[in-house]
């Protein structure tokens, strides 16, 4: 994923925002549909006000926006919240790549087994092999990020991690 430039305090300040796997999770949650705090507290199986304080730091750092106020079921305002899509380019800072593994996981312990298509590889690449490698999986998740979502399509995410393999290093 690429990364936006401005200064280091605001991408320290965006890097602090995503430091969290709530947060991450509500991102998600908020991605193709606005969700108010309590639809999303409901979700997560949280408690309201702690999702709250999480989606204002959100807000605060323009990875959530606030939707047009609603009326809900007992005629209370509600505001939703929508993911705009900055986390895609936002550096996540040291341990960043810690906090979306630990955000998948969670997800993934309450997926469906049988929903779960995975695979692992070990390769053994140049530095010219791993850059294409990077690239094309890239261009291949910024491909279906920039599409329109389906038309009563289902909810799916996707998880690639290439990481050094120290275990398998003959150095």
């Amino acid at each position: 994923m690429p990364t936006t430039g401005g200064s280091v305090a605001e991408r320290d300040a965006d890097a602090r925002a995503l430091a969290s796997t709530l947060r991450v999770r509500i991102l998600r949650i908020c991605l193709d549909e606005a969700r108010t705090n309590k639809e999303i507290a409901q979700l997560l199986g949280k408690n309201p006000a702690t999702t709250l304080h999480h989606v204002r730091t959100l807000v605060a750092r323009g990875f959530l926006a606030a939707q047009p106020e609603r009326v809900g079921a007992r005629g209370a305002r509600e505001v939703p919240y929508r993911a705009t899509g900055k986390s895609w380019t936002a550096d996540l800072g040291p341990g960043g790549h810690r906090v979306l593994l630990d955000a998948f996981l969670e997800e993934l312990a309450v997926a469906d087994p049988a929903t779960v298509d995975m695979g692992r590889l070990g390769l053994r690449l140049d530095a010219a092999g791993r850059e294409e490698l990077s690239q094309r999986l890239d261009e291949v998740l910024e491909d279906f990020r920039q599409r329109e979502p389906a038309t009563g399509g289902e909810p799916w995410s996707v998880f690639v991690a290439i990481h050094h393999d120290a275990s398998r290093d003959l150095r």
